[in-house]
């Protein structure tokens, strides 16, 4: 195509050499891991230039994620059923782990459809397993986007705090399920994750990280298109795209979403193994008081032996532990 770009190889002992530098560099228990890439790529931008554009919230503004439609489709299907058919269906796809669906589907992979293969199947398979039960359809998105589905039996003492998901007064008065979902990603994971994410990353580095997504006439001009401007034949962002193939091939726009992450849940079984477990000490966690050991030291035993990928919950937990130990080590 004659463009001119960089690429970075990363090496595993070079991600991980970022681990002991997120404390300092997020100043709060952070615990999006793609935050290891996010820093690395700013710091490689970081080389060359002091200003960069982020596409930071397409996904929001135009549908981008799978859960907009795929989750819709999931809810349409399974919010008629009585619930005890949905425990049933609940307890048989809990009978095979995370990684077992996966090495199923990469067996069948060559035989499906490209519009329904999703990379790691099977943690998507379980996190289906945790919603099959769900009533409300606002509910069943905060199960989509949760890891711990209830922190309040891990956190000491802990209630769950009013928040735009459990405040019903804050929900969006939309007519769609999809649209809905966009609205509380709009206030919640956006500023919160991926924002807060991209912008302390690429500041860690002195590098500025503006989005241009985010002008305020460009979300309002998103806000009024109709979802089928949005979302069309099982796919998101179909405004964007249909603009994208005035200027670049369909090969390079029409392929699976793929996200920005790193193999935490092989790291933390092996490079990271002594790290993780000096911070999931049980008596430590016990006498800090904050987090109960047991759910925590039980999740991080089975993710060891390979029966479950657990790599989110504790990545929650060991940034919690980094971030306290710390602001200890400052004081």
């Amino acid at each position: 195509m004659g463009t001119a770009h960089t690429e970075l190889y990363v090496r595993p002992e070079e991600a991980i050499a970022v681990i002991p530098r997120l404390p300092a560099l997020y100043d709060e228990p952070f615990s999006d891991s793609s935050q290891i890439p996010t820093f690395l790529i700013s710091q490689l931008a970081r080389r060359d230039v002091t200003v960069s554009l982020s596409g930071d919230g397409g996904d929001e503004l135009f549908a981008g994620y799978s859960r907009y439609f795929l989750g819709l489709k999931v809810w349409k299907t399974i919010g008629w059923m009585p619930f005890g058919l949905r425990s049933l269906a609940a307890r048989g796809l809990r009978m095979l782990p995370p990684s077992s669906w996966d090495a199923m589907f990469r067996r069948v992979g060559p035989l499906l459809p490209q519009k329904i293969k999703q990379r790691n199947p099977g943690d998507k398979l379980h996190k289906l397993a945790e919603v099959l039960t769900i009533e409300h359809p606002e509910m069943f998105y905060l199960r989509l986007v949760s890891h711990w589905t209830e922190p309040t039996s891990v956190v000491m003492g802990a209630s769950e705090p009013a928040t735009v998901f459990t405040n019903h007064a804050q929900w969006a008065n939309l007519p769609d399920f999809s649209h809905r979902m966009m609205y509380l990603d709009m206030m919640s994971y956006l500023p919160d994750d991926i924002l807060a994410k991209v912008d302390r990353a690429s500041m860690g580095v002195s590098l500025e990280a503006r989005v241009p997504f985010l002008d305020h006439r460009l979300v309002e001009f998103a806000w009024q298109l109709p979802l089928s401007m949005k979302i069309r034949d099982g796919q998101g962002k179909w405004l964007l795209r249909q603009l994208l193939h005035r200027y670049v091939p369909k090969a390079l726009v029409d392929r699976p979403k793929m996200g920005f992450g790193v193999p935490i849940d092989s790291w933390l079984r092996g490079p990271l193994r002594e790290w993780a477990e000096s911070l999931l000490d049980e008596k430590q966690l016990r006498d800090q008081g904050y987090f109960d050991p047991s759910p925590i030291r039980e999740v991080w035993a089975e993710h060891l032996s390979g029966r479950g990928d657990w790599q989110y919950h504790l990545w929650d937990v060991l940034m919690f532990q980094a971030w306290l130990e710390h602001e200890r080590q400052r004081i």
